[in-house]
């Protein structure tokens, strides 16, 4: 397929991500039609793309390197250890979208110690990516016959020091706390409200994130 003319079509377009996502599949579905396009070729299309100065062209890499990263560790390893360093937050938002993309077709239960090593990562890039990456987590296969497992894990980051990550964080157990706003409560009552920074997280965890909170 005509990759320049895909390239072409998204750089014209400067917002949303649906049109990226459908081009990383048109992509994708062709290197399984033609032999002259195959998935090797498309993880060294997506290193190129990386490459790119326009954000567009990162975020359909990052949007492959995603759909690839299951069968392709080398793929994984570019998402954590590349795409994370990128200064444009549209490529970040879409590599949250990559690593769900990941654990979906790899299988969120076989996915948890890849969820595992991002979550604790140095970099607030690579852990928002699994914050964010999973809402609603609890709509998520695994998640969603565990969600205390879910509210756990990301509990763990409500004093990150990204703003970024406790953001993500705290809107993700808001979503939690649709379905299951006891289990969501009682972890709340284990946080010290005193630290400004689990403060934050509070906030938007508990649905006022413009409300002043007593400390307890």
């Amino acid at each position: 397929m005509e990759t320049d003319n895909v390239l072409k079509r998204i750089l014209e377009i400067e917002h949303g991500f649906v049109h990226i996502l459908d081009a990383a599949k048109e992509i994708l579905s062709s290197s399984s039609e033609e032999r002259s396009f195959a998935k090797e070729q498309c993880f060294e299309f997506a290193l190129e793309l990386l490459k790119h100065e326009a954000y567009q062209a990162r975020m359909l890499a990052t949007a492959i390197l995603g759909h690839l990263a299951g069968t392709n560790s080398e793929a994984l390893l570019f998402l954590k250890d590349r795409v994370s360093l990128d200064m444009n937050w549209r490529v970040q938002e879409m590599l949250a979208k990559a690593f769900d993309t990941f654990c979906k077709e790899q299988g969120y239960e076989e996915s948890l110690p890849v969820i595992r090593e991002w979550l604790d990562s140095d970099n607030a890039n690579v852990v928002r990516a699994v914050t964010e990456g999973l809402r609603i987590w609890t709509s998520r296969p695994f998640f969603k016959e565990n969600p205390c497992l879910a509210i756990e894990w990301l509990s763990r980051h409500r004093g990150h020091e990204s703003e970024y990550v406790r953001k993500s964080v705290g809107n993700a157990l808001k979503d939690i706390s649709k379905k299951h706003k006891e289990s969501v409560a009682e972890e709340l009552k284990k946080w010290d409200l005193s630290d400004p920074l689990v403060l934050f997280t509070y906030k938007h965890a508990s649905k006022h994130p413009n409300k002043d909170i007593k400390k307890q």
